[in-house]
């Protein structure tokens, strides 16, 4: 695909651009069925197999903070937001 995300559909690093980021988080959105609730294992499960670098935390809490999931802490449950 790109430098950052190989043919298989691996995110090879986090990038510093922001564009770049985009790019990342709406790839890796795209993983997740928008509506569905998903538990805070599930995503890191997806994340997992979605890149190399090791670091899913960073990854589920920038898809939250991109408002590309939102989350109820309560309940520890995430879901993808359909995107307009």
């Amino acid at each position: 695909m790109n430098a950052l995300i190989t043919e298989d559909g691996i995110v090879t690093r986090w990038p510093a651009k922001a564009a770049d980021k985009a790019l990342v988080l709406d790839f890796l959105a795209a993983r997740f069925e928008a509506g569905r609730d998903y538990s805070e294992r599930e995503v890191n499960d997806i994340l997992k197999r979605h890149h190399s670098f090791g670091d899913w935390a960073l990854l589920r809490r920038e898809l939250f903070e991109s408002g590309r999931f939102v989350r109820d802490a309560r309940a520890g449950i995430y879901r993808r937001v359909e995107v307009q």
